[in-house]
């Protein structure tokens, strides 16, 4: 293909059919612990998997989607929805507004599907386009219908490519030369979806828990842009001025999609409205309606096909997914349907915030894997979880070195990170994996990111406290002051500030990632005198008040001497808890999302011998 302006008739994108350890002491207690450690620092033995697709094959699989002519999700078109009826019938689908500069939307991402089945027969192909966002280095949020269709996931990982970076669509030369326009092309290393999206969801005529996330292989140059709060009414409030970005078509009498990026400011409706208008369809507070439809192209502001998954931006944030809609978009009467952001933000937080050690061995599940250390060898291993039990141990090496090692990822790279105190000085580390120019191969550097922390009491890495989507870390000092140090996303932290005071009367403050489903970072901290168990849920502050007042979720929980909190890993969206008892039994105390005693679920014993651990990333 050439230049600007292509005929792209044949991309069309629409919705789905239907629509271990501590012998006797906390493992809190490790952090006052240096006793006779030995001085060498800990030397990672493993390192990640950073074999990818070349840029070559990047580009066939985008010049296959180009050419390709499937939709997201689906693979027959949809008649028109009418009032009343089942959304068996929709089509997810700029109509009006104008063109833009990825300088206005620098987190705009395109999503390209090229699988030929491995045959000469093109008649089986699947290609198809979406739109993303980049939230994150590694993190692109979609739509679910981008990552799933009917039937089984979509291998975004052996067919897909994200480009970023530039506000035109790629385009082919008769030589088959792809033109990225200055664009950077990204292989996708795993998906998700909202686990409330799926073929039953769709068969009973709803589309609900319509996002996905894919996470890159590498990480992204482009700039990445916040979701919006569980918390936020106002940006859903009525007549609230939204803006939708995407490469999709502009009229509704043809399939053309566009070749530059393009905006459109759209109206947010009340739930009443879009409800009268799609009935049953339209689930409140799950989704938003926005835009106008009238009859024909003239005076309608819509999203439409080649839209899907991208976003819907109030305030700097995005509150909607481009999820459902008429077909061909102008139906008077009609509103462009979006995922409602505030609704699932937690979950979504849950896969930008992971700890997934597997990464390491091939393995990128998305499900949080722990760290732990024996103590008699101080050999250092990785557990991977499987969402209900941890696999065979793997060998990290000698940590005899440290007295505390934490789990993170402080540079967003999706290589996990691990902060480690050196015992013999107190200095805190950040060993991280560091790739070569090529992105071929790499090695572990230590950069010292504190001096002379042996009396921290405490050492925590929950994620990000502060509501910039970049790991923060936190530390109590011998008094019992909580400081917080927010991270800035390359292993430096800005000033710190202090929370409350009071912190040495737990044995026990631990935290990764969202317990409460708000998409903000908490804590849970066990009291020495009663064995109570309490939460302190983070606001997304800077201040002062990063935490809420403590709120109790357990009483007397005196026959566990280990805790650790390494996110979701279960794998359901949820951060979990681990209790170790002293006879070295392991439970898993899945989270609930609840902000009460029933924050965790039926424990459930994932292992024995634990008891041999004496430190718990």
């Amino acid at each position: 293909m050439s230049g600007g302006g292509r005929h792209r008739r044949r991309i069309r994108i629409a919705v789905p059919v239907a629509a271990a350890g501590l012998a006797a002491a906390v493992a809190g207690a490790l952090l006052m612990s240096s006793a006779n450690a030995a001085t060498a620092l800990p030397t990672p033995t493993t390192k990640p998997s950073t074999s990818a697709p070349t840029l070559a094959e990047l580009e066939k699989r985008i010049a296959g989607a180009v050419a390709g002519d499937d939709t997201a999700g689906q693979t027959t078109e949809k008649s028109s929805l009418s009032a009343g009826t089942n959304t068996s019938s929709v089509d997810p689908k700029i109509i009006g507004g104008t063109t833009t500069t990825i300088s206005t939307a620098p987190w705009m991402a395109q999503l390209w599907y090229h699988d030929d089945k491995n045959t000469t027969d093109t008649s089986d192909d699947v290609n198809f386009f979406c739109g993303g966002s980049v939230v994150a280095p590694t993190k692109i949020l979609t739509a679910a219908h981008c990552v799933l269709d009917e039937n089984k996931a979509y291998n975004w990982q052996a067919h897909g490519a994200v480009v970023t970076g530039t506000d035109q669509l790629p385009t082919t030369d008769s030589t088959g030369t792809t033109d990225l326009h200055g664009g950077q092309a990204t292989a996708v290393l795993r998906q998700w979806w909202h686990p409330d999206y799926g073929p039953l969801d769709k068969e009973a005529g709803k589309n609900e828990g319509d996002l996905g996330l894919l996470t890159l292989a590498v990480p992204v140059k482009a700039t990445p842009i916040r979701m919006t709060t569980s918390g936020d009414t106002a940006s859903y409030a009525a007549g609230t001025q939204a803006k939708v970005y995407g490469w999709g078509r502009t009229t509704s009498t043809s399939q053309d999609i566009s070749q530059t990026l393009r905006t459109a400011t759209l109206s947010i409706k009340s739930d009443s409205t879009c409800s009268s208008v799609y009935d049953s369809a339209f689930v409140a507070g799950s989704m938003v309606c926005a835009g106008t439809q009238s009859g024909s192209d003239t005076g309608t502001a819509a999203a439409c096909n080649g839209d899907s998954g991208g976003p819907l931006v109030v305030g700097g944030r995005i509150v909607g997914v481009v999820s459902w809609g008429v077909k061909d978009c102008v139906e008077n009467g009609y509103y462009s349907v979006f995922t409602k952001v505030s609704a699932y933000v937690g979950s979504a937080y849950a896969q930008i915030d992971d700890t997934n050690l597997s990464t390491f061995n091939g393995k990128a599940d998305g499900k949080a894997d722990i760290f732990v250390r024996e103590s008699s060898t101080k050999t250092g291993y990785e557990k991977d979880s499987s969402g209900s039990s941890f696999g065979a141990r793997a060998s990290w090496g000698n940590w005899g070195g440290a007295n505390l090692v934490l789990q993170t990822d402080l540079n967003r790279d999706n290589y996990q990170d691990l902060i480690y105190r050196a015992s013999s000085t107190g200095d805190v580390y950040w060993e991280h994996f560091v790739l070569n120019s090529a992105r071929t191969d790499g090695s572990w550097t230590d950069t010292k990111i504190f001096t002379g922390w042996k009396t921290r009491t405490r050492i925590i890495a929950p994620g990000d406290v502060t509501g910039d989507y970049l790991p923060d870390l936190l530390s109590v000092d011998s008094g019992g002051t909580l400081w917080i140090y927010p991270g800035k996303g390359n292993g430096t932290f800005g000033s710190r500030f202090s929370v409350r005071t009071g912190w040495n009367q737990y044995n026990s403050v631990r935290g990764h990632g969202d317990f409460t489903g708000d998409g903000k970072a908490d804590l849970i901290a066990r009291q020495s005198s009663t064995g109570d168990l309490y939460l302190y849920k983070g606001t997304g502050k800077s201040g002062a008040e990063a935490f809420s007042s403590r709120i109790k979720v357990r009483s007397a929980w005196t026959g566990y001497n280990a805790f650790d909190a390494v996110g979701d890993i279960t794998g359901d969206g949820k951060a979990d808890f681990l209790a170790r008892t002293p006879g070295g039994t392991l439970y898993l105390y899945p989270g609930t999302a609840k902000a009460t005693s029933e924050i965790f679920g039926t424990r459930v014993s994932v292992g024995n011998g634990f008891q041999y651990y004496d430190i718990w990333g």
